[in-house]
């Protein structure tokens, strides 16, 4: 488990929000921007304390790629497993998101400096990308 999915399981909002750097932009899926350590901390805590209390942070499918020796950028899947789910091992289709990371390295860390979220709706498994994309015959 990684850093941010331990803070996320702990909802420890000031662990989370210390895995990123001291200006960081963090994009939520559904547009909310914060930007820097304290915006984050503060939109995460509210979150930790209600809704997302007891929630589990899942990630797969990372992909990593250095673009120098102090910066990488990765993109992952991820979803959260509420608390009322159980031991689910995924998270429901409807909490499932595609991200992108970018990393900083910070002496012998790596911390977020920007993260973007966006809910993972493939258009072709919608019903007008199916009518659209079907084919006559």
């Amino acid at each position: 488990m990684s850093g941010i999915e331990e803070a996320w399981a702990a909802g420890d909002a000031g662990a989370f929000a210390a895995l990123h750097a001291p200006m960081a932009t963090y994009l939520a899926f559904d547009g909310t921007l914060m930007v820097g350590r304290r915006e984050i901390e503060s939109g995460h805590a509210p979150l930790f304390r209600g809704i997302m209390r007891g929630s589990r942070l899942l990630s797969w499918d990372r992909r990593v790629r250095l673009v120098s020796s102090d910066v990488a950028v990765a993109t992952q899947m991820g979803g959260i497993v509420m608390r009322w789910q159980g031991d689910r091992a995924t998270p429901s289709a409807k909490r499932v998101s595609a991200n992108t990371t970018v990393l900083v390295r910070d002496g012998d860390r790596w911390l977020v400096t920007a993260f973007q979220n966006t809910r993972y709706r493939p258009w072709a498994d919608t019903l007008l990308g199916r009518l659209m994309t079907r084919s006559s015959g």
